[in-house]
């Protein structure tokens, strides 16, 4: 079953902001590879601008905790928290209701 997470962080706007966009970028850029991944988005809030929320879908909940916990993902992911100052708010989600087919 696919599933989603999400991934919170508060960023400062201005030099902050301008640091963290390109790590979080190598982090998708490198997801695409890994096995069970599907698509991902970065947003910001419009409501508290200094929100991220970055959005990402997996085939399977083994599938992101393979990715989550990977040597790679958490040397960038240690950069990312240094810069901003604290850790990320993990939440992942899966369908409330399957998908069921006709027939």
């Amino acid at each position: 079953m696919a599933i989603e997470v999400m991934i919170k962080r508060k960023v400062k706007q201005g030099r902050q902001a301008k640091e963290l966009v390109p790590l979080i970028m190598h982090l998708r850029a490198l997801a695409t590879y890994q096995p069970g991944y599907i698509s991902g988005t970065t947003l910001n809030n419009l409501e508290k601008p200094d929100e991220c929320l970055v959005v990402s879908r997996w085939e399977s909940i083994d599938d992101w905790n393979r990715w989550r916990h990977s040597s790679q993902r958490l040397e960038i992911e240690q950069k990312i928290e240094m810069l901003i100052g604290e850790q990320a708010e993990y939440n992942l989600y899966a369908p409330m209701v399957a998908h069921t087919h006709p027939g």
